[in-house]
């Protein structure tokens, strides 16, 4: 190397030293981006006075506003030909990040200037729980102390949320009865007939709790023919009326939660809710909801024996693969799981 290179390379090593910037690039799904808060709240803790940029998709934006470190948001919309990464990379190159964290294991993070840089999934256990995978990225963590995911909110979310709860006391049970696929939905008579269990009934183990309803814009049918058969003043309507980050909040000021495995799972594990997921065909061992606090039913087949059958097609699938958790056996276990919390 000759003596120019070395002092520019010395020069850029000290202005890098320098710099207090961290990128972290995140999911475009919801689920996956909140398991990948471990990883923020390791940042928090340890570079407290480091700003970091979020690069999400769109609809994640909203979890990421409360975040105390935050310098901006990038919403990653995908486009054909890479050509997000490309636009992605011309806002980033010029800046001399201290630290590049990519769980999407894109060109960018190679093609910046970093001091550190956790990139390269291909070596992740894959095997591993995705907040495993996440602390595996950053070299930090093993299984057993992996930094759990963690939700953020600003003032604005949390005063949309003491709107939507009015000033009625009561604990409040979350439920998100949907999903983003119609096989990995358990059935809503099935929900119903749950919650008239948990609450409703004599001697219910969470009589006195209301219970809201919240689902996604495009979800909204399934979740309201639930609402509509709970009385009036139990139940809460929170369908299709918040953001993400509006729902986690929320979720956030709820005693505990029940619903498919979907990203309102993970906000509420997230907020250190007591959360329970329902498992069909999806993986548990890499989705289920993270922390001592929750716990999850699965159904007795996996992912791939449930979609065993002639004619399958995810596009096209109009009904539940969960039927087989019955009524019984998830009110036994969430009655079981409530009672030792």
């Amino acid at each position: 190397m000759s003596l120019g290179s070395k002092i520019i390379r010395t020069i850029l090593s000290k202005e890098c030293d320098m710099t207090k910037q961290i990128l972290f690039i995140t999911s475009t799904r919801i689920g996956d981006a909140v398991l990948s808060t471990g990883v923020l709240n390791h940042l928090v803790s340890t570079y407290d006075d480091f700003e970091v940029t979020v690069v999400c998709g769109p609809l994640c934006t909203s979890l990421f506003e409360g975040y105390p470190n935050l310098k901006e948001i990038v919403a990653l919309k995908k486009e054909k030909h890479h050509k997000h990464w490309f636009k992605l990379w011309r806002k980033v190159f010029t800046t001399r990040w201290f630290m590049v964290v990519d769980l999407r294991d894109s060109f960018v993070s190679r093609a910046i200037w970093a001091k550190l840089r956790y990139t390269g999934t291909r070596r992740l256990d894959k095997g591993a729980h995705k907040v495993v995978q996440a602390a595996q990225l950053i070299g930090q963590y093993a299984d057993n102390n992996a930094p759990a995911p963690k939700l953020w909110f600003t003032a604005a979310q949390l005063d949309k949320v003491k709107s939507l709860i009015g000033e009625d006391r009561r604990p409040i049970l979350a439920v998100g009865p949907t999903a983003n696929w119609i096989g990995k939905t358990w059935p809503r008579e099935s929900f119903i007939k749950l919650l008239h269990r948990l609450v409703l009934d004599e001697n219910a183990p969470l009589q006195g709790h209301r219970i809201a309803i919240l689902a996604a814009p495009g979800e909204e049918a399934d979740a309201q023919y639930i609402l509509n058969e709970l009385p009036e003043n139990i139940g809460m309507d929170i369908i299709a009326k918040t953001s993400p980050g509006e729902a986690a909040a929320f979720l956030s000021k709820s005693a505990c939660y029940i619903g498919n495995d979907s990203g309102l799972m993970h906000c509420a594990a997230a907020c250190g809710v007591k959360t329970f997921g329902l498992f069909g065909p999806s993986w548990p061992h890499l989705y289920s909801p993270w922390g001592a606090h929750s716990a999850h039913i699965a159904t007795a087949q996996n992912f791939d024996e449930l979609v065993d059958f002639e004619g399958y097609d995810p596009k096209t699938l109009d009904h539940s693969l969960m039927t087989s958790l019955t009524v019984d056996t998830v009110y036994d276990a969430v009655a079981s799981f409530v009672k030792s919390e």
